[in-house]
């Protein structure tokens, strides 16, 4: 149960990430429209190798320190943080309706999507600011399981992201629009409400292993 557990929060935490309008979306209509559906999954596949990359030296260069109550704590702590200030930031964008599907412009690309999904993900801060605290608290979670634990996380990380963007793809190649403004918008202020409970939890937890409990 506790896998699944991982494995469903990190699909929902990695799916609201994913539906927020930014660089790694623009590219997707923008190589959608140039290359056709497959770009989406194809610049995903560059994402998920970037990220593979991070999980292991994330595994290799803290495996000493994994163990240690108070790193364990501080990262749960950041981590939950880090999630209500996302959560948050979802709500109002809905509320105020500054979120939206829409791009007015397109980033044209030479590179392909595979090393697209690479380089728009590397060169990306938010990305970095989420691996730093939710993806490392992640890592530490799911590590109590083994390698089995780090590939359902992984899985289901990944995962969200490839729904996502397939589906812009989709819709970008097919011209049609399968929810509207509202329902996205909707969909963004349900996930942030999801966000801001799992924080609660990860700043509980945090604080827990940082007192030793």
């Amino acid at each position: 149960m506790e896998l699944l557990g991982i494995f469903i929060t990190s699909l929902m935490v990695a799916f609201s990430g994913a539906m927020i309008p930014g660089p790694l979306l623009t590219v997707t209509i923008s190589e959608s429209h140039q290359r056709g559906f497959w770009a989406g999954p194809l610049i995903i596949l560059g994402h998920a190798i970037l990220e593979l990359a991070l999980v292991v030296a994330l595994v290799l260069g803290f495996k000493g320190i994994f163990t240690n109550h108070t790193f364990v704590g501080i990262i749960g702590f950041l981590g939950g943080l880090f999630l209500l200030w996302m959560g948050s930031d979802m709500l109002r964008g809905a509320i105020k309706k500054t979120m939206s599907f829409e791009i007015s412009s397109f980033s044209k690309t030479k590179i392909g999507p595979v090393a697209a999904g690479i380089f728009v993900s590397l060169s990306n801060p938010y990305w970095t600011i989420w691996w730093a605290t939710i993806g490392v608290a992640y890592v530490l979670a799911a590590l109590k399981f083994g390698v089995l634990g780090l590939i359902f996380f992984f899985t289901a990380h990944i995962l969200a992201d490839l729904i996502w963007y397939s589906a812009v793809s989709l819709m970008v190649v097919t011209g049609k629009r399968f929810f509207g403004e509202k329902v996205y918008r909707g969909t963004i202020f349900a996930c942030g409400i999801f966000l801001i409970l799992l924080a609660a939890y990860f700043v509980f937890s945090g604080l827990r292993f940082f007192l030793g409990a």
